[in-house]
């Protein structure tokens, strides 16, 4: 198919999935179709593992969305299709590139739509179905549209005939959608990647190359030999003080008096907060010292082993920070901003584990970042996959102060376990309440169904 007709097929995919319909069930039907209309469009040489792996997790999402139909397993249909596509398309290009890519395409569509030659192919004489469709559909479909609504405004009665009438067709929410799907099918199916953007995909390179090997002095007026000697203070002194504030640290948090509700949350978010920064600066502190042909200086080995301390030293601040977290969650149950501390957490000690990889395999900074940008991708995919909702209400269901109305409001997807806890003690007003809410949504159409709800029988509830 040309790029014409996928972008068309997309837009009547857009206007038959959500035409009247909430986004539920469509979306993963929609993120489905795109998967597998990318795999079929993509040439056989460009299917490699990592488009495979991505092709297994569009789908995969695309499934997290019908079940849950929550924020974050948007991000990953979103995030999952606009991979995918790219790394079928360009194949070598830089997956920390596809973000610039991607925000460029989204700008400038408007510059780019109206440049027709270069996304719409000129049939051949005689054989278009697209020509056939403009000429005998979507140009009159246009003028309809426009005296349907000076029609309707003029006359009551005409609105009237439509409005009444058994098809209850919404010409405007029609042509939202196809203007809505008409973009979404021309960025996916049509992005371009600028020269600029090309020149820059050798910079992030995982390994160095011949040239960057020979050492070269940061500041003209350091040394390597200066340079080496202030970045071994540097990191001998940052040893010693990070060893005082673990110290100090860790002897507030198990031998210090157990604080208030609030204090003990302050207190966590503040230490987490310190802790997060602390790992931020000292991977740039790393990137810094640790760049270009500075990796190969064969001087440099007690500089590196002094890295590598400070980097374990931090690997246990982040032990500890979890430890205080974990203190909190005992002492006040867990919820989804706990669960994000130790996402936050893992996500920096994984950043340690790359920055240590880095230096122990004299890899170059945009390793790093390339790994990291996976690394992301990977933690997206897991909060998509995972009922939290169920996770958070199992959890503290068990406590003596379970707070009924924060979970029954505050927490998604934790509706079955909620009824049974109101049958077991008799609430029947919470009981109610979750009938209530869950009959809601299996009232729905089919597109717009949310499958998780779909699993709960509501009618033995209801004897």
């Amino acid at each position: 198919m040309k790029k014409h007709h996928l972008i068309f097929v997309t837009v009547l995919a857009v206007i038959i999935l959500f035409y009247k319909e909430y986004i539920a069930l469509n979306l993963g039907i929609f993120g489905i179709f795109l998967s597998i209309l990318t795999y079929i469009q993509t040439k056989p040489e460009s299917k490699s593992r990592m488009f495979l792996t991505l092709f297994v997790t569009s789908i995969l999402s695309s499934l997290a969305f019908a079940w849950f139909g929550d924020a974050i397993s948007f991000t990953a249909v979103f995030v999952s299709l606009f991979l995918l596509r790219f790394k079928g398309t360009y194949p070598k290009l830089k997956p920390f590139l596809y973000i610039e890519v991607l925000l460029l395409n989204l700008f400038t569509f408007l510059g780019r739509v109206f440049n027709i030659e270069q996304w719409y192919e000129k049939p051949k004489e005689g054989k278009s179905f697209g020509k056939k469709f403009i000429t005998f559909i979507l140009i009159p479909a246009f003028f309809v549209t426009i005296f349907f609504f000076i029609y309707a405004f003029g006359s009551d009665h005409f609105a009237n005939l439509f409005r009444d009438s058994e098809l209850e067709f919404q010409p405007l929410t029609f042509i939202v959608l196809a203007i809505v799907g008409f973009y979404i099918g021309f960025i996916f199916w049509n992005f371009g990647v600028e020269r600029f953007i090309f020149r820059q995909n050798h910079y992030l390179n995982d390994d160095f190359s011949g040239l960057v090997k020979i050492q070269k002095p940061t500041f003209s007026f350091l040394d390597i030999d200066s340079e080496r000697t202030s970045g071994l203070i540097s990191f001998s002194a940052l040893n010693i003080l990070l060893l005082v504030f673990i110290a100090t640290y860790n002897y507030e948090q198990f031998f210090e008096a157990t604080k208030s509700a609030d204090g003990l949350s302050a207190e966590t978010h503040e230490r987490v907060n310190a802790v997060i920064m602390s790992i931020v600066m000292a991977i740039l502190v790393i990137l810094f010292y640790f760049k270009k042909g500075f990796n190969f200086d064969d001087k440099a080995k007690s500089l590196k082993i002094s890295a590598k301390i400070w980097i374990v030293l931090n690997a246990v601040l982040i032990i500890s920070a979890s430890l205080k977290n974990s203190e909190y969650i005992i002492n006040y149950g867990l919820t989804y901003k706990r669960l994000g501390v130790y996402a936050f957490l893992a996500m920096a000690l994984i950043g340690l584990i790359f920055t240590f990889i880095k230096i122990q395999k004299k890899k170059t900074n945009a390793f790093l970042f390339n790994k990291m940008f996976w690394a992301c991708y990977g933690l997206i995919l897991v909060c998509s996959y995972v009922n939290w909702g169920l996770i958070i209400t199992s959890n503290n269901i068990k406590r003596k102060d379970f707070a009924e109305n924060y979970h029954l409001f505050s927490i998604n997807y934790n509706e079955q376990i909620l009824l049974d806890y109101a049958e077991k003690t008799g609430n029947s007003e919470m009981k109610n309440q979750l009938i209530e809410r869950i009959e809601s949504y299996q009232k729905e159409t089919f597109l717009s169904k949310i499958l998780y709800y779909e699993t709960i029988d509501i009618n033995s509830e209801k004897n």
